[in-house]
Protein backbone atom coordinates (compact mmCIF):
# COMPACT_ATOMS: atom_id res chain seq x y z
CA UNK A 1 0.00 0.00 0.00
CA UNK A 2 1.07 3.50 -0.67
CA UNK A 3 1.61 5.94 2.14
CA UNK A 4 -1.27 8.09 0.85
CA UNK A 5 -3.68 5.17 1.35
CA UNK A 6 -2.63 4.93 4.98
CA UNK A 7 -3.29 8.65 5.36
CA UNK A 8 -6.79 8.41 3.90
CA UNK A 9 -7.44 5.18 5.81
CA UNK A 10 -6.45 6.94 9.05
CA UNK A 11 -8.77 9.82 8.20
CA UNK A 12 -11.59 7.34 7.60
CA UNK A 13 -10.99 5.60 10.94
CA UNK A 14 -10.80 8.91 12.80
CA UNK A 15 -14.06 10.08 11.22
CA UNK A 16 -15.80 6.83 12.17
CA UNK A 17 -14.55 7.17 15.76
CA UNK A 18 -15.75 10.79 15.93
CA UNK A 19 -19.16 9.80 14.57
CA UNK A 20 -19.38 7.06 17.21
CA UNK A 21 -18.64 9.52 20.02
CA UNK A 22 -21.03 12.12 18.56
CA UNK A 23 -23.76 9.48 18.51
CA UNK A 24 -22.95 8.49 22.09
CA UNK A 25 -23.08 12.15 23.16
CA UNK A 26 -26.39 12.68 21.38
CA UNK A 27 -28.04 9.70 23.07
CA UNK A 28 -26.66 10.78 26.45
CA UNK A 29 -28.25 14.21 25.94
CA UNK A 30 -31.49 12.65 24.77
CA UNK A 31 -31.56 10.51 27.92
CA UNK A 32 -30.97 13.62 30.04
CA UNK A 33 -33.83 15.44 28.30
CA UNK A 34 -36.17 12.46 28.78
CA UNK A 35 -35.28 11.61 32.39
CA UNK A 36 -33.58 14.72 33.79
CA UNK A 37 -34.96 17.36 36.11
CA UNK A 38 -35.64 20.84 34.75
CA UNK A 39 -35.11 23.82 37.02
CA UNK A 40 -34.12 27.48 37.05
CA UNK A 41 -30.56 28.53 37.80
CA UNK A 42 -29.31 31.99 38.71
CA UNK A 43 -26.01 33.52 37.63
CA UNK A 44 -24.11 34.30 40.82
CA UNK A 45 -20.67 35.13 39.42
CA UNK A 46 -18.75 35.73 36.21
CA UNK A 47 -15.29 34.20 36.47
CA UNK A 48 -12.71 36.11 34.48
CA UNK A 49 -10.45 33.80 32.48
CA UNK A 50 -7.30 35.70 31.53
CA UNK A 51 -5.80 34.94 28.15
CA UNK A 52 -2.71 36.19 26.35
CA UNK A 53 -4.32 39.32 24.94
CA UNK A 54 -7.81 39.49 26.46
CA UNK A 55 -10.12 37.98 29.03
CA UNK A 56 -13.23 35.85 28.68
CA UNK A 57 -16.00 35.29 31.19
CA UNK A 58 -17.37 32.01 32.49
CA UNK A 59 -20.70 32.14 34.31
CA UNK A 60 -21.20 30.39 37.63
CA UNK A 61 -24.75 29.23 38.33
CA UNK A 62 -26.65 28.37 41.51
CA UNK A 63 -29.70 26.12 41.53
CA UNK A 64 -31.80 24.15 44.00
CA UNK A 65 -32.38 20.46 43.34
CA UNK A 66 -35.54 18.44 44.04
CA UNK A 67 -34.34 17.78 47.61
CA UNK A 68 -34.08 21.57 48.28
CA UNK A 69 -30.28 21.38 48.36
CA UNK A 70 -28.39 24.25 46.73
CA UNK A 71 -25.69 23.50 44.17
CA UNK A 72 -23.36 25.60 42.05
CA UNK A 73 -21.76 24.77 38.75
CA UNK A 74 -19.50 26.53 36.29
CA UNK A 75 -20.32 26.71 32.63
CA UNK A 76 -18.02 24.68 30.39
CA UNK A 77 -17.80 27.60 27.98
CA UNK A 78 -16.35 31.06 28.46
CA UNK A 79 -16.87 33.95 26.07
CA UNK A 80 -16.34 37.62 25.47
CA UNK A 81 -18.56 39.53 26.00
CA UNK A 82 -20.07 37.79 28.98
CA UNK A 83 -23.13 35.78 27.92
CA UNK A 84 -25.09 36.63 31.07
CA UNK A 85 -25.27 39.26 33.77
CA UNK A 86 -25.19 38.47 37.47
CA UNK A 87 -28.75 37.79 38.56
CA UNK A 88 -29.92 36.46 35.19
CA UNK A 89 -32.02 33.32 35.40
CA UNK A 90 -31.80 30.46 32.91
CA UNK A 91 -33.35 27.04 32.52
CA UNK A 92 -31.09 24.05 33.14
CA UNK A 93 -31.54 20.32 33.17
CA UNK A 94 -29.64 17.97 35.46
CA UNK A 95 -29.54 14.22 35.94
CA UNK A 96 -31.12 12.85 39.12
CA UNK A 97 -27.71 11.77 40.40
CA UNK A 98 -26.35 15.28 39.69
CA UNK A 99 -23.51 14.12 37.45
CA UNK A 100 -24.69 15.82 34.27
CA UNK A 101 -25.89 19.42 34.05
CA UNK A 102 -26.71 21.26 30.83
CA UNK A 103 -28.17 24.64 29.96
CA UNK A 104 -31.43 24.26 28.05
CA UNK A 105 -30.61 25.73 24.67
CA UNK A 106 -29.73 24.16 21.36
CA UNK A 107 -26.03 24.90 21.78
CA UNK A 108 -26.08 24.03 25.49
CA UNK A 109 -27.58 20.60 24.87
CA UNK A 110 -25.99 19.58 21.57
CA UNK A 111 -22.64 21.41 21.50
CA UNK A 112 -20.55 18.24 21.78
CA UNK A 113 -22.47 16.42 19.09
CA UNK A 114 -22.27 19.37 16.68
CA UNK A 115 -18.53 19.88 17.17
CA UNK A 116 -17.70 16.19 16.72
CA UNK A 117 -19.84 15.87 13.59
CA UNK A 118 -18.38 19.10 12.17
CA UNK A 119 -14.92 17.58 12.38
CA UNK A 120 -15.95 14.10 11.26
CA UNK A 121 -17.97 15.11 8.19
CA UNK A 122 -15.17 16.53 6.01
CA UNK A 123 -12.81 13.74 7.03
CA UNK A 124 -15.40 11.13 6.07
CA UNK A 125 -16.27 12.79 2.75
CA UNK A 126 -12.64 13.28 1.71
CA UNK A 127 -11.43 9.82 2.71
CA UNK A 128 -14.48 7.95 1.44
CA UNK A 129 -14.34 9.93 -1.82
CA UNK A 130 -10.69 9.02 -2.25
CA UNK A 131 -11.37 5.30 -1.88
CA UNK A 132 -14.40 5.49 -4.17
CA UNK A 133 -12.31 7.26 -6.82
CA UNK A 134 -9.27 4.97 -6.61
CA UNK A 135 -11.47 1.85 -6.86
CA UNK A 136 -13.24 3.14 -9.96
CA UNK A 137 -16.69 3.78 -8.48
CA UNK A 138 -16.60 7.45 -9.45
Amino acid sequence: MKMIEYLYGGMLLISIALIYFANKNYYSTRELVNRGVKTTATVIDLMEIKGDDSSTYKPVFKYTDIRDKEHTFKSLVSSRPAPYKIGDQIQIMYSKNGEEIKIISFWGLYRGTIILLSIASPLLIISFGYFMYTNGYI
